[in-house]
């Protein structure tokens, strides 16, 4: 009993690896999928490839797609603002009381470097501060940052 590769039978793999994508967490099924639906055109376009060159085709065609991808589209969806900065680097910001008596006893605060992508920030304070004060951040809570009063470290003597 003989086998014989049709054009759909890369299609159904190549649609089976793409779906594949909803279940593993990995990102690289995509690509493969994709290959296998390129030789399945290729197939259909020049019925007479062998199984052999229909495989190295695939292959050719996995590794070019998944180049592609991480040489030229991931680089365009790079989040390039300091939104996404992480919480270690936030704690321990200091800033400037501009406002008090905000609603729900927030103050707020300017930072002279944006913090998560704003300069000015509401915040919840732990102690009471007035206008000018120097206040580190703390915390985040929720949307939120918590500061307190900023002490200066001592100096040595």
């Amino acid at each position: 009993m003989n086998f014989i590769i049709e054009p759909w039978h890369w299609l159904v793999l190549g649609i089976l690896l793409i779906l594949s994508e909803l279940i593993l967490p990995a990102f690289a099924a995509l690509w493969f999928g994709i290959a296998a639906i390129f030789v399945a055109i290729l197939f259909w376009l020049f019925p007479s490839m062998s199984l052999t060159t229909q495989i190295i085709f695939w292959i050719i065609l996995s590794i070019a797609c998944t180049v592609f991808w991480f040489k030229f589209i991931k680089p365009l969806s790079t989040d390039k603002t300091k939104a996404g900065l992480a919480r270690e680097s936030t704690i321990g910001q200091t800033g400037m009381v501009i406002q008090t008596g905000l609603a729900h006893d927030q103050v707020k605060v300017r930072f002279p470097m944006p913090i998560l992508g704003a300069d000015e920030w509401n915040c919840r304070t732990l102690a009471p501060i007035s206008v000018g004060d120097r206040v580190r951040v703390i915390d985040i809570l929720g949307n939120d940052l918590v500061i307190q009063p900023h002490q200066n470290p001592p100096s040595p003597l």
